[in-house]
């Protein structure tokens, strides 16, 4: 699998998000995407960094731009993870892991020498045309949302 880069055109995709609809790349060309993929709701660096993004809402919307959560989690799940955090952002559920690995985020990970595959924390920006602006690859939670948001602006 060939890995993104910014300039190259991001896979559509369509996910269950909750909604009556299921979120797709297509129907919000038009509009700046913030797409993070996140390994697991309600663990402590998923849960800061989705109160983080979801707290830039307002200011996300300002300048254009819509915010995707997505994880293999279920909407079960995700829905439980939006009650407990008072979430008000899509997260969308890739269940069977076709957009983590269109998308070139689901890797081999190791943990405390154990290795195994999971989602490797990653933003990307795509613009309005559906490109791939901006990669942020092994994501650090503190200060994340404010650094996507200062490249959507610039956008």
């Amino acid at each position: 699998m060939t890995q993104l880069e910014a300039g190259d055109r991001a896979p559509d995709f369509s996910l269950p998000a909750g909604g009556p609809e299921p979120i797709s790349l297509h129907a919000l060309r038009g509009s700046k995407i913030v797409l993070y993929f996140y390994p697991k709701d309600d663990t402590d660096a998923c849960s800061a960094e989705a109160i983080a993004f979801n707290g830039l809402r307002p200011e996300f919307a300002q300048a254009g731009a819509q915010i995707i959560g997505i994880s293999p989690d279920s909407l079960a799940s995700h829905a439980k993870f939006k009650r407990k955090r008072g979430l008000d952002l899509a997260l969308a559920s890739d269940e069977d892991r076709g957009v983590l690995e269109a998308y070139g985020v689901w890797k081999e990970r190791s943990m405390y020498g154990r290795k195994f595959m999971g989602v490797e924390r990653t933003t990307m920006l795509i613009d309005a045309q559906g490109a791939i602006a901006r990669i942020w690859r092994k994501v650090r939670v503190r200060g994340h949302a404010e650094e996507v948001l200062a490249a959507a602006r610039a956008l």
